[in-house]
């Protein structure tokens, strides 16, 4: 019998609140699981150096993504992995290559709709902007203005007087945040700004990445503080539980396999570039460690036919004022522990295998769990699991969080639910 495993409290979603406001866009939020890796012993490999097969912990960054591992004494070529998968983008509104625009007096941010938002949640909410800037030289300098810095104003009723019955949004014109005043409008003012906020010459700044953010922190709601509201938690509540878990894991003790956490860039707009669940990052960390070994083919066919996969990503709870738009028999709770997610469409990759997995891990870790299927009438979404199956040919299984407000700048979860689900995956890991 496996030792019982780390356990979580409150205090982890405490430390999840730090992690979210640390980490305002996907590169924030590889930087601080990163550093927490760091502090549990791992160290980062390049992508271009030779990789050793040495026990211990390693993470490779690349862009918005991370993948970390951690070896144990012994390991052989052949050892299979156990992998936590989550996504660290949340869909948001992002600058353009040309960001300063304006009209009427106003000066403005040019800005494309990323992933699905919510996109009324975005209007008359106090914004900051976040991301990196690439310099001439190739290196990359983390920026975030998390001030009260920009806002997409709404038109008033008295000019839509219909507004009630029913918004619409223009997605072009109608979501072109104001960050100030102004009839001029001068090329280069934006990028000047955030390099001076970084501390660089703007002459130095030869490209961008950057995003919109709430900046209002996150927060315990209700009368008994069970409810946390706050953004990105799709799925940056699923990066911080795996970051937790791998680190507990590494420093609790030797497992019987390699545990990884892999969190990937682009899912909210399909996974499809080389930081995404459909590039080959993951299968290529997976391999050079086989590899770095002393591994051979077989080995590394023999590993993945034994590994498995947590691909945790946010899930609805019912929503008290919509119930209609849910399952009649599977009514996930806040609170009530991490859901197993279920589509036999394969939008999600959860099989009878897969549950038994799952449910395993719930009990060694004494937490609760629930069922989550779609409405019939509903399109069911999906995550980053059936690609990891499919690309890898690796058992996986779609697990998550349940919430209210999926893709609202501001979305909303039990409180206690965050180490529910660390908990299980730190037993998964193990």
């Amino acid at each position: 019998m496996s030792s019982s495993p780390t356990r979580f409290d409150r205090g982890h979603t405490d430390d999840l609140m730090t992690f979210l406001t640390a980490s305002p866009s996907p590169y924030h939020a590889v930087a601080t699981a990163a550093e927490r890796l760091e502090k549990a012993g791992f160290r980062q490999v390049e992508e271009t150096a030779a990789w050793d097969g040495a026990a211990g912990g390693r993470y490779v960054v690349r862009g918005g993504a991370i993948v970390a591992w951690h070896v144990p004494e012994g390991a052989a070529a052949h050892t299979p992995f156990r992998i936590v998968g989550a996504h660290t983008d949340s869909p948001n509104l992002r600058v353009k290559p040309q960001p300063d625009s304006g009209a009427h007096g106003w000066r403005q941010v040019a800005v494309e709709i990323y992933g699905g938002p919510l996109l009324n949640s975005w209007l008359d909410r106090d914004l900051g902007l976040a991301g990196r800037l690439t310099l001439r030289d190739g290196s990359h300098r983390l920026v975030d203005v998390g001030r009260p810095l920009l806002r997409v104003p709404q038109l008033a009723i008295h000019l839509d007087r219909g507004v009630n019955e029913g918004l619409k949004l223009d997605r072009q014109r109608h979501m072109q945040p104001v960050w100030g005043l102004g009839d001029d409008v001068h090329e280069g003012d934006l990028i000047g700004f955030l390099a001076e906020e970084a501390g660089l010459d703007a002459e130095d700044v030869a490209g961008w990445d950057l995003m919109v953010h709430s900046v209002e922190p996150p927060a315990y709601l209700g009368r008994d503080r069970e409810l946390l509201a706050a953004p990105r938690l799709d799925n940056l509540l699923s990066v911080h539980a795996c970051t937790a878990a791998l680190a507990a894991v590494a420093t609790a003790g030797p497992t019987s396999h390699i545990p990884v956490m892999a969190a990937f860039d682009h899912e909210e707009n399909g996974s499809e570039s080389d930081t995404g669940a459909q590039g080959p990052l993951l299968g290529t960390v997976l391999e050079r460690s086989v590899y770095a070994r002393g591994g051979t083919y077989e080995d590394r066919a023999r590993a993945f036919a034994g590994t498995v996969c947590l691909s945790s990503d946010v899930g609805h709870a019912v929503h008290p004022n919509y119930a209609e738009r849910h399952d009649p028999t599977h009514r996930p709770r806040p609170n009530g522990g991490p859901i197993l997610k279920v589509n036999v469409n394969q939008r999600y990759a959860t099989d009878g295998e897969g549950r038994a997995v799952f449910t395993a891990a719930c009990e060694e870790a004494g937490v609760p769990w629930q069922s989550f299927v779609s409405n019939n009438d509903l399109p069911c979404g999906t995550t980053i699991g059936p690609i990891t199956a499919a690309r890898h040919g690796i058992r996986t299984i779609d697990i998550g969080v349940a919430c209210l407000s999926m893709h609202s700048a501001r979305e909303l979860c039990g409180a206690d639910d965050p180490h529910h689900l660390a908990n299980a995956l730190t037993a998964f890991l193990k």
